[in-house]
């Protein structure tokens, strides 16, 4: 199956920037939508960002927009979630995902990564 690995999690101080990375491996195919997803400690897993086949059409949740950028690189099988302005709400467990589809339609991903920490001190 298809295997999605997180990296760049870690514990910073509010305002500042971290940069997570997602590479993915197994058997595939073409590309499709990719995003990323966070869980609170207590709270649901809530949607964070996603990105069409070749990057081109995003969506952010409200609460990140203008502060978060998602990215991929496809040649290298890789997705980025560029984190700017951090702050203690941030805190979470943040997973990649990804999507069935070319374009993201809002349905839940088929495969999911094991969830990297994000840690923003107060």
């Amino acid at each position: 199956q298809v295997q999605l690995v997180e990296s760049g999690g870690g514990l910073v101080q509010p305002g500042e920037s971290l940069k997570l990375s997602c590479t993915r491996s197994g058997r595939t195919t073409e590309q499709t939508a990719m995003g990323w997803f966070r869980q609170a400690p207590g709270k649901e897993r809530e949607f964070v960002a996603a990105l069409s086949w070749d990057g081109e059409n995003t969506k952010y949740a409200d609460s990140v927009k203008g502060r978060f950028t998602i990215s991929r690189v496809n040649a290298r099988n890789t997705m980025y979630l560029q984190m700017n302005s951090l702050q203690p709400e941030d805190t979470a467990v943040y997973c990649c995902a990804q999507y069935r589809w070319l374009l993201y339609t809002g349905a839940p991903p088929e495969f999911w990564g094991q969830g990297t920490q994000v840690t923003v001190t107060s």
